[in-house]
């Protein structure tokens, strides 16, 4: 059951009218003959709904106000009886523009000379993280420093500098966009629709209308058709409240067509990263320098945050003494940018990684030598934050990706092999909260706001519950989130639902244990501490008094009663939410194999081995479905995907006959490899998985380009026509 297909009886559907500019003045909006079509029920513009929102910087209006930023804009919005209503009255409206300079690269926009994207952005309410560069296009800015790099560099043998580009790109969840919007009689608003953080949804549209949370409700169906990261903030939840504000109490949908869901949803941050890494003769690294430029297109949504944890892994997962990284989050007029699979890493670790292949390449050390020379273990230091870490698997991953792929296994002319290693923080400090309902036939019930996206969450908060209660699995069943009934969870993102909100179930299956096994020892006149419970029994430890869990609620409420468990967890690190240390890092390094046909540039893939430290693999199957499934999206973003604009920002393929996606025909032979290194804070050991599985595939594959071919990449996606034009070029400097 997804969006879609909830039904609403007397519903209305709703069409958006966008902007075909990336910037301009809006000058007149004329919505009468809108209006006076018959079928339509409301038509709103931005002074309808004159609201603010956004995650990180309070920057995005419901509806454009005075100019818009990007093609795909909303400026106008329709709810009318029936589809085609509404899509006719949309082509009514009337608005007149005046252009402006638009800025579509994001070292232009950098630039004093640059068209101003925001001239208000000083005045922007903002995280406290959030450092803004008033009266530029800087919308964040963020350093990490530790010891001396200046210093370092005069004390490495070599130092090597580049710049790397990494290609903006789409999620591409197989169901699009959609939302469903009531307002009540007494004002209140519900939404419901596919977010991966229904409780932060609610604040935010709260904060941005100024109304208290009571008046808003969020819920979210049994099943997300696809999230990566961009099914969260404000996208089109916004422009159904605006609608459903003036239809008297009737629902409005909107789902987006494909073209909208590529054009106005969420993008992929595009990014520039020059890396300079001063190394000793033997390969130590001494010191690295790293600057980074996220492009978040229009409006900042999660950008600065993005930034900021693609900065905080931005000399890779190594002991490097003297660090210096520069972030910047800068808008542009292209669409908006936000959270992808990875957050920020993706891009920083194709800079760093390609970096410290070419530093062992003209060093003339093995590749997987360097790293193991200079990477992470247990006790190491954090090269940009400079906390000790714990729970480190990361030599073991890189020794068993190696192996896995045959590292020193001789390959034919034009065959190579490459690696790439990282580690990932998570949202640190944010909470938790769950109910565990123990029912009075011994069933129970998880309550939480988790979001099942297609990970599995239900089934592994299941796993934990039955597991603590001593309640056999098939008799636990897990909730959708409804805030007005689950309990607060931050979001399922940053890998930390099994972490975060598998810790506060457990807790609120031991606070249930507790009261079940207290209900036990009356009935048996023995003390609770000496009774253990396992498959629905209770057991005295060692003796032959027994009942069941069932047995011991009916027998204290005949006549029936619920035993509630209760369960928070929130981590003690001291710091807001992403100025504090990680709770904990994932760590993973992947290797591919592949084959270049030196005539057309084509890339065949044969095999690619991930090996992955999830501290304890609660579901082996789950993770390695993870694994395959990020190894894939990632072959997606270092081979094939790329969106593609015009000079006036109109993208140029938004769909899915010119965008091209990997499909189970493109995926390889893949090596999923579990490491565990247990986290002692973790629910029975274990950290998160899901985000790390995309990010080193990429620069695996252009590692693996290089070793085949010898021509180093520097900007993604390697398609055959841009790896053909070097090999020509090389051609045509050998003919010479």
């Amino acid at each position: 059951m997804y969006i879609d297909d909830l039904k609403f009886s007397d519903v209305l559907y709703g069409k958006i009218l966008r902007s075909p500019h990336a910037h301009a003045k809006i000058k007149r909006i004329d919505t009468s003959k809108a209006e006076a079509l018959l079928g339509v029920r409301a038509v709103v513009t931005g002074k309808d709904a004159p609201f603010r929102g956004g995650e990180a910087i309070r920057d995005q209006p419901f509806l454009a106000v005075g100019k818009v930023r990007c093609v795909g804009e909303v400026v106008a919005a329709v709810a009318a009886d029936t589809k085609e209503i509404a899509e006719h009255a949309i082509g009514l409206i009337v608005v007149e523009y005046e252009p402006l300079a638009a800025v579509l690269d994001v070292m232009e926009a950098v630039k004093p000379s640059a068209p101003l994207i925001h001239e208000e952005m000083h005045a922007y309410a903002h995280m406290p993280v959030v450092t803004v560069v008033p009266h530029t296009n800087i919308c964040a800015k963020f350093e990490f420093k530790q010891g001396d790099v200046e210093k370092g560099f005069r004390e490495s043998d070599y130092v090597f500098e580049d710049t790397f580009r990494f290609p903006t790109g789409h999620h591409c969840q197989i169901e699009p966009f959609g939302a469903v919007a009531q307002v009540s009689v007494n004002g209140k608003i519900t939404i419901w629709v596919a977010n991966d953080a229904p409780h932060r949804l609610r604040k935010d549209i709260a904060d941005a209308m100024g109304i208290p949370f009571e008046n808003l409700r969020v819920i979210c169906p049994p099943f997300m058709g696809g999230g990566f990261g961009g099914k969260g903030g404000l996208k089109v939840e916004t422009v159904c409240i605006a609608l459903a504000m003036h239809t008297n109490g009737r629902p409005v949908k909107i789902i987006l067509d494909r073209e909208e869901v590529f054009m106005a949803s969420l993008m992929k941050h595009a990014a520039v990263a020059t890396v300079k890494t001063g190394v000793k003769k033997d390969g130590k690294i001494v010191a690295t320098h790293a600057k980074l430029y996220y492009d978040t297109g229009a409006y900042a949504e999660k950008g600065p945050t993005v930034t900021l944890h693609g900065c905080e892994s931005g000399v890779g997962p190594y002991k490097v003494p003297n660090t210096l990284v520069e972030g910047y989050t800068v808008y542009t007029n292209n669409p908006v940018a936000g959270a992808l699979r990875g957050y920020g890493l993706p891009q920083s670790s194709w800079a760093h990684e390609s970096m410290i292949d070419m530093i062992a390449d003209k060093l003339g050390i093995d590749q997987i030598e360097m790293r193991l020379k200079n990477a992470l273990e247990e006790g190491s230091i954090n090269p940009t934050r400079g906390d000790i870490l714990t729970s480190v698997g990361l030599k073991e991953c890189i020794t068993k990706a190696a192996e896995a792929i045959e590292w020193n296994k001789p390959r034919p002319l034009n065959r190579g092999v490459g690696i790439a290693c990282e580690y990932k923080a998570t949202k640190t400090p944010s909470g938790s909260s769950a109910f565990v309902k123990v029912e009075q036939d011994g069933s129970a019930s998880v309550i939480t706001s988790a979001v099942e996206v297609g990970q599995g969450i239900k089934t592994i908060l299941a796993q934990i519950a039955s597991e603590e209660l001593g309640i056999p699995m098939d008799r636990v069943i897990v909730t959708s989130p409804d805030t007005d009934y689950t309990p607060w969870d931050a979001s399922t993102t940053a890998s930390r639902a099994t972490f975060h909100m598998g810790n506060a179930v457990r807790n609120a299956a031991k606070d249930a244990k507790v009261q079940i096994l207290a209900l036990a020892a009356a009935a048996l006149s023995v003390s609770a501490e000496d009774l253990e419970v396992s498959n629905g029994e209770i057991r005295l430890k060692g003796g032959d008094k027994k009942m069941t869990v069932a047995e011991a609620i009916r027998g204290k409420w005949k006549s029936g009663l619920t035993v509630l468990g209760r369960g928070t967890y929130y981590p003690e690190i001291k710091g807001t939410m992403f100025s504090a240390r990680s709770i904990f890092y994932m760590y993973a390094a992947q290797a591919v194999d592949l084959e270049v046909d030196p005539e057309t540039g084509k890339i065949k893939v044969h095999k690619v081995a991930a090996a992955h430290d999830v501290g304890k693999a609660l579901n082996p199957m789950a993770v390695e479905g993870q694994i395959e499934g990020g190894v894939v999206q990632g072959l997606g973003t270092g081979l094939w995907e790329e969106v593609l604009y015009d000079e006036n920002g109109k993208m140029l393929n938004p769909n899915f006959r010119d965008y091209r996606v990997p499909t189970a025909v493109d995926a390889p032979e893949i090596i999923p490899i579990i490491v565990e290194a247990t986290h002692e804070e973790g629910p029975f050991g274990a950290k998160g998985i899901g985000e790390m599985t995309l990010v080193s595939t990429p620069t695996a594959v252009g590692n693996a380009i290089y070793n085949a071919t010898g021509i180093r990449l520097k900007e993604l996606p390697a398609t055959p026509e841009r790896l053909l034009k070097y090999l020509k070029a090389r051609s045509s400097r050998t003919e010479e």
